[in-house]
């Protein structure tokens, strides 16, 4: 028996580790093809203009900038994924969610951030509710792990 790998020796441990991990990545996108759709609510978004207009507003207004949004975007500001949850769920929810985006926080607090006031109209905010709220229902697999993102 050699201590040595001999040159035909490491060559198939290679080819034989490349075909491995290119089967088992196949194996992994073809899992991820077949589960993605049973979970994607595209269908849902594209039914409800309501949702798909707060969608544009999150964008336009760049509320990704400051908040995160089921985890991804920037965490300067709370995580709005279950923020209708939080403030109670459902209509009393969202009416919290449109109240406090009205409010005018005072700015210049020192150690505090402040939200900008975006001068939503009625409407905008309500279609920014039923995106927050439309968000809250996605099965996250308890993402985040606690209540307060």
């Amino acid at each position: 028996m050699s201590t040595s790998f001999s040159t035909s020796s490491a060559r198939n441990v290679f080819y034989g580790g490349t075909a491995f991990f290119v089967l088992l990545f196949a194996a992994l996108v073809f899992q991820s093809e077949s589960e993605t759709p049973k979970r994607d609510r595209r269908e849902m978004l594209a039914a409800n203009p309501q949702i798909a207009a707060g969608k544009r507003i999150w964008e336009d207004n760049n509320c990704i900038g400051c908040h995160s949004l089921l985890g991804e975007g920037a965490y300067f500001a709370p995580e709005l994924g279950n923020v209708v949850d939080r403030f109670g769920g459902g209509e009393a929810g969202k009416a919290a969610v449109k109240a406090f985006i009205q409010s005018r926080p005072p700015e210049g607090i020192s150690g505090r951030r402040s939200m900008p006031q975006f001068n939503l109209g009625e409407k905008q905010l309500n279609e920014i509710a039923d995106f927050l709220e439309y968000a809250s229902k996605i099965d996250t697999a308890k993402w985040p792990p606690n209540i307060q993102g």
